[in-house]
């Protein structure tokens, strides 16, 4: 059926005609009443008496004519009754408009979001972006850069990665990938660690002669690890390690890794809190391809990173800056290279080689919705030789 120009909101529609609605007269209708007209001007030209009998056919003229129009009327309250059900119910299929709150930057429980992170599953890694996304997919990468391109290639929506220990100090490795990659860190994951020691199902801690683990993991557990006297061997990843020996069913071998990984891997807990020091605490940055709104209604913390000319008291003119705004500072990392180029990402996301003597990279506690914030970076910019703002983001403060 064609229907031309149909008005959605009014429910009309113009230019319904007898063809459009599959009911067309018949030649033979239309030539009785053509006929009809031709005969009651010959009667009334030709002064026949019987006149009457005129009017009486017009009366069966008008009398059909109102029944075709009462049947067509029928016809289009049927035809617009029609439309304007399926016009319901294909608007009901559509997409409902978004509000504000669908809108939100990061959904409050994570739920579809994808994240990437080094190691496997099971990794204290995938646990901070549990932590950070409860019901999140995670997505696990052979190395810090691969998360990186996972989410520059929308392979994923954030990446996390650990950039310092409270114990084992800073991974420099991520501090230059902040810099080789335009990704902007949007929060922050404090995770308590929990060493775990793991071995086969049967196996005891005394018959182990081996363990296998992240060096980081391994130095935690110094104390441990020289009372049972066993062989220390470095694997890139706690979760792989756990992975390797239950796959190769070593019952020699034990396992530092987290509770998470022994479940995954059909591993046993033989202890818990080997590390050597209860308050160890790994941080880790979230990242994203876009930054977010700073905001002044929780505490915010800024990361930058920026370069100076040598020069006597250069870097505490540059640190004064906060000082004179009562900026707290809670992280000054300095990276020397010297004759040694590096590349930077700058706005055009073209990467350009330059050479720096040292690289200072700091947290300091202010969003940069603050003007002192925003009047500290202003005033360093007269002795900084190159600045860029790595991430405002809410702190972390669960511990």
């Amino acid at each position: 059926m064609a229907l031309e120009s149909a008005v959605v909101f009014g429910g009309t529609i113009p230019q319904l005609g007898l063809k459009d609605l599959g009911c067309k007269p018949s030649g033979f209708g239309l030539n009785w009443i053509n006929g009809s007209e031709r005969v009651c001007k010959w009667m009334r030209s030709g002064g026949i008496s019987g006149f009457s009998a005129c009017r009486s056919m017009r009366s069966v003229e008008d009398e059909n004519k109102s029944k075709r129009e009462t049947k067509l009327q029928r016809v289009v309250d049927q035809t617009n009754n029609d439309v304007s059900r399926r016009l319901q119910k294909d608007l009901s299929s559509l997409p409902k408009p978004l509000s504000v709150s669908d809108l939100s930057a990061t959904p409050n429980d994570g739920s579809k979001m994808r994240v990437s992170f080094k190691g496997l599953m099971g990794s204290y890694s995938e646990d901070a972006a549990l932590k950070a996304y409860p019901k999140c997919e995670s997505i696990p990468c052979n190395e810090f850069e691969d998360a990186f391109k996972a989410v520059e290639l929308w392979l994923a929506d954030k990446a996390v990665l650990p950039i310092e220990n409270s114990s084992g100090g800073s991974i420099h490795r991520n501090y230059d990938l902040l810099l080789r990659h335009r990704l902007h860190i949007v929060g922050e994951v404090q995770l308590a660690s929990n060493l775990c020691l793991l071995a086969l199902p049967g196996v005891r801690a005394e018959q182990l002669t081996r363990v296998l683990s992240h060096p980081q993991a391994l130095a935690l557990s110094d104390i441990l690890l020289s009372k049972l006297g066993v062989a220390r061997e470095n694997v890139d990843d706690t979760a792989g390690a756990a992975q390797y020996v239950a796959l190769n069913g070593l019952r020699d071998a034990g396992v530092i890794a987290s509770a998470r990984a022994a479940e995954m891997y059909g591993l046993n807990v033989l202890e818990e809190g080997i590390q050597d020091d209860f308050d160890t605490i790994t941080r880790y940055l979230v990242l994203a391809r876009d930054p977010i709104m700073p905001r002044t209604n929780k505490p915010f913390k800024t990361s930058i990173v920026f370069t100076l000319d040598e020069g006597a008291g250069v870097l505490f003119k540059a640190l004064a800056v906060f000082a004179m705004r009562d900026i707290n500072l809670t992280k000054i990392e300095s990276r020397p290279q010297r004759k040694r180029p590096l590349r930077v990402v700058d706005d055009s996301n073209n990467g350009s080689s330059r050479y720096f003597d040292y690289l200072f990279y700091i947290d300091f506690e202010a969003s940069m919705a603050e003007p002192r914030a925003q009047h500290a970076l202003e005033h360093m910019q007269e002795f900084a030789t190159f600045l860029r703002i790595l991430g405002c983001y809410p702190m972390d403060t669960t511990i």
